[in-house]
């Protein structure tokens, strides 16, 4: 998959810079350097985040809209900050609006979508989300709408495209899908998912959020209606992001409070935001950014000069050092005993996932794993991850679900020999 249709000559991501970056990376367990393999959750942030929230907190916290000095700073604040992530997601500042987190988000939108649905009418998500992208949309079947599920193929813990083809008919008004499945790591082709939506005359919904830390989004190419995604996830602070097209934004209604705004994004943004996470979302956004200019020192250093580009050349290195990674990572799993790996194995394929896979092993459930490796400085998670269709469709819900190890651009080869060795020890007890 191509990450940029620019050509430029680039360095391979300078880890060392990297993890110099992130202070939390210092955490040490039990005598052992804590290997932060848990990212899908949400990641580390680096200083330049740290220092913007707290920046904001002591030099500009206000409310918007004020006649005074630190209100004016919170307006440019928000001001760039929209147009950062706009230069993250490839859009416009004003088709970009913040919120409390994806979920809160979503079923916000999903209220307005559904204000405009009758019954009979159908929504299409799938077996491979995350709830935040499925209950949201079923909540709106006290309403009669009907929704539909596109299953997985087992085998790989991939989406069934002709299922999902099957599902959408002219009865379809939204199709529901992620980018990259938080559970197994899977890489959905969105750009297909979009086209099948809009034959129908439906619109698309994309799930972003575990995608965005791995490779870069280009909502005008995609050509998708809405896209949410999380700096939580992508190195910054708490928060929810969604992209929708200006056309849409304007016509649907907007559940909101009177006084509020009617002018985008404004009327999506309900309440008093979090400005101090939306300083660190700029700062996140930023310091992707300047990956891009380590690697390719041709770039403008200007802050938000050329940040686009910037950040496309940042996910060039990054998915090439995370290949590396995952190469090694399940390599190594798939010479285990008794364990069973989720989601795609063949090295050929892996431009359709990122550095996240799941795993069960045979003697020990995935709880008693995710102790273990904690213990010796080894951070993962077990359970279902809110990928509850999916651990269901695997049958291995009522049986603890599984062990997800999440890579990022800050971890190491040795934190997945480290990984590997520890999984090999409790497999052979």
């Amino acid at each position: 998959m191509s990450t940029s249709s620019a050509v430029r000559t680039h360095a391979p991501l300078d880890v060392g810079w990297v993890r110099a970056q992130f202070p939390s990376l210092r955490l040490t367990v039990n005598g052992h350097p804590a290997a932060f393999l848990d990212a899908p959750a949400g990641t580390q942030v680096p200083q330049q985040v740290i220092d913007a929230v707290r920046d904001y907190l002591l030099n500009d916290n206000a409310n918007t809209a004020g006649s005074f000095l630190t209100s004016r700073r919170t307006d440019t604040m928000l001001a760039a900050a929209h147009q950062a992530m706009a230069d993250f997601l490839g859009c416009e500042r004003d088709e970009v609006f913040f919120g409390q987190n994806m979920t809160t988000l979503t079923f916000a939108f999903a209220r307005a979508i559904g204000r405009e649905l009758k019954p009979g009418d159908e929504i299409v998500t799938t077996t491979l989300d995350h709830d935040a992208n499925v209950a949201p949309w079923r909540a709106l079947e006290e309403n009669g709408i009907v929704v539909q599920q596109a299953d997985i193929r087992l085998e790989d813990c991939t989406l069934d495209m002709d299922d999902l083809e099957r599902k959408i008919t002219a009865r379809t008004k939204l199709v529901a899908a992620g980018y990259a499945a938080n559970a197994v790591g899977t890489i959905n082709n969105v750009a297909e998912i979009v086209r099948l939506a809009r034959h129908a005359g439906a619109m698309s919904f994309i799930d972003a959020v575990h995608y965005a830390p791995h490779g870069p989004i280009d909502v005008r190419g995609l050509d998708c209606d809405f896209l949410a995604c999380s700096p939580y996830k992508f190195f910054g602070p708490h928060q929810g992001v969604m992209y929708g097209k200006r056309e849409h934004l304007k016509r649907l209604h907007a559940y909101k409070v009177r006084p509020a705004p009617e002018y985008l994004p404004d009327r999506w943004e309900t309440g008093t935001l979090s400005h101090e996470g939306i300083a660190g979302a700029a700062a996140a956004v930023d310091y992707i950014a300047s990956i891009g200019r380590h690697a390719v020192p041709s770039l403008p250093e200007t802050p938000g000069a050329g940040r686009r580009e910037a950040i496309l050349a940042a996910y060039r290195v990054i998915r090439e050092y995370e290949g590396a990674l995952t190469r090694k990572m399940v390599a190594g799993l798939l010479e285990i005993p008794g364990l069973t790996f989720y989601g795609i194995s063949d090295p050929a394929r892996f431009d359709w996932r990122v550095p996240t896979v799941a795993i069960r092993l045979a003697r020990a459930k995935p709880s008693r794993i995710a102790s273990y490796l904690g213990d010796r400085g080894i951070f993962t998670w077990d359970g279902n991850y809110y990928a509850l269709n999916l651990t269901e469709r695997l049958g291995v819900e009522s049986d603890g679900g599984l062990l997800r190890i999440g890579l990022v651009h800050y971890n190491t080869a040795e934190e997945v020999d480290r990984l590997l060795a520890a999984l090999s020890e409790l497999a052979a007890r």
